[in-house]
């Protein structure tokens, strides 16, 4: 896990909030989260501290 915050190049209305490994959790304009790709043990981790950090969150998954 990589914890940063950093605004994405491609979109700036998006907001990089932590990668693991692979898997990006982004916060979108509207609040809302979205954790997108990764391996399955890379979205597990991001689980686990979502639930850890940011327990009353709760990302939508995207491929």
């Amino acid at each position: 896990m990589k914890n940063r915050l950093l605004t994405l190049t491609s979109s700036k209305t998006e907001r990089l909030i932590t990668t693991f490994g692979k898997a990006r959790l982004v916060g979108l304009p509207d609040g809302s989260l979205v954790l997108r790709g990764g391996q399955p043990q890379d979205q597990t981790a991001a689980k686990e501290w979502i639930s850890l950090f940011m327990h009353e969150a709760v990302p939508r998954f995207a491929r």
